[in-house]
């Protein structure tokens, strides 16, 4: 995992994205153990608190869940949502704005694709 600490993103969600990654890149499998909340915090230098409250977003979107006395584990089908919230998310945030501005100057439906494909085979 890599943080960046001078980024205007908060550590806590630093850490759940990185996690997220993880997951997607399938550096952890569904129902393997993930890092402690101590191991992160002494790795990075952290307050456990903040590994902790980045964990807990991802345990409340049921991306993570513990096992009592075990530590933490990827959810069965977590890879799948969390696929799913990046789309969406990706959606919202290009693929809409692509959009709009692609209204704003006047590009075609049809014109809006051939750029894609043209990106595609670049």
């Amino acid at each position: 995992m890599f943080m960046e600490f001078n980024n205007d993103t908060p550590i806590f969600m630093q850490i759940a994205d990185q996690i997220e990654d993880a997951i997607l890149a399938g550096l952890f499998p569904e129902e393997t153990q993930i890092p402690s909340t101590t191991e992160i915090s002494v790795n990075y230098k952290l307050n456990p608190a903040t590994a902790l409250k980045g964990m807990n977003l991802l345990v409340d979107q049921g991306i993570i869940y513990k096992k009592r006395g075990l530590g933490m584990f990827v959810a069965e089908g977590a890879a799948a949502r969390l696929k799913e919230k990046r789309k969406s998310q990706y959606f919202d945030n290009y693929v809409k704005r692509s959009i709009d501005e692609a209204k704003r100057l006047k590009i075609t439906q049809n014109e809006l694709i051939e750029m894609i494909q043209r990106g595609y085979e670049e």
